[in-house]
């Protein structure tokens, strides 16, 4: 690794790491992040933005075009590529049917740097979930798609930094729920919407969410997914509620279930982000 480099982590590379690597001035990869969009997704304030390696990739091929008498504009659009058409989902299938993790990933990461969390989920992932789905139902084996294609959107979704925010709120999984990829995507769209949530994810035993409220004074915001009926436990909702949280559940799981008056159910994404900002 080149000297004076931060060593590789989940969270990602400082604009001073990076700026030693490629040896420009932090003001000039600030000023390329503004006017050009080239590098992380959003600014969070208070806190570093963080570089991932497909920034820095994209930041090494512009400085070569600028090396060969590109204008950094030029080099900017040239390196950051086409932005993808909204929803055109044909190339993510594609990619998704072929097993190929890389390309699924990089046309998803295209859409959420060009459109946004929400945009994203609701016009490009849930319609080729849905296909999926179909094609499944048609006969065709594709479970092996659908499974990689969870695991790449939770992936992109993880690279949305958490927000710093004073709004106390939690995201779990009920009991045994393991389908925690709707919490990921919520997560993801609550930090571009500057909410800085905290995520339990899947399998969070009742006890586990009694603790988390006990941590945190003052009022706390808990959403609740479940998507099977067998996983919509009203013990949860009642120890968040005893814990005076302010309780509201998503999913499918609890459409049948008879709830407390004071409980809110979420209908949709954007109304999660609504709700809980």
């Amino acid at each position: 690794m080149p000297a004076g480099s931060a060593p590789e982590s989940a969270a990602g590379f400082t604009v001073r790491a990076v700026a030693d690597r490629l040896g420009i001035p932090t003001a000039t990869l600030r000023s390329w992040n503004r006017r050009y969009g080239i590098g992380p997704v959003q600014d969070r304030p208070g806190r570093h933005r963080l570089y991932s390696d497909a920034d820095i990739a994209v930041l090494e091929h512009m400085l070569e075009l600028i090396g060969g008498g590109v204008s950094p504009a030029g080099a900017a659009a040239a390196a950051r590529g086409p932005v993808p058409v909204l929803g055109d989902r044909v190339g993510l299938l594609d990619a998704a049917f072929a097993l190929d993790t890389a390309a699924v990933y990089a046309y998803l990461d295209a859409h959420v740097r060009a459109h946004g969390v929400i945009e994203t989920w609701e016009a490009l992932c849930r319609p080729a979930f849905g296909e999926v789905v179909a094609r499944q139902g048609g006969g065709e084996g594709c479970i092996d798609v659908e499974h990689l294609l969870s695991w790449s959107v939770a992936a992109v979704m993880h690279q949305v930094k958490p927000a710093q925010s004073s709004a106390p709120v939690l995201l779990a999984c009920t009991s045994g729920e393991t389908h925690s990829l709707p919490l990921d995507v919520l997560r993801a769209a609550l930090a571009q919407a500057g909410v800085g949530a905290r995520m339990l994810g899947a399998d969070v035993p009742t006890v586990a969410l009694a603790d988390a409220l006990a941590r945190r004074s003052g009022k706390t915001s808990v959403l609740l997914w479940s998507h099977r009926e067998s996983t919509a436990l009203t013990s949860a909702v009642l120890a968040c509620a005893d814990a005076g949280a302010r309780v509201l559940v998503g999913g499918p799981g609890w459409d049948a279930v008879m709830l407390p008056e004071s409980v809110e159910r979420i209908g949709g994404l954007v109304a999660a982000v609504d709700a809980l900002r």
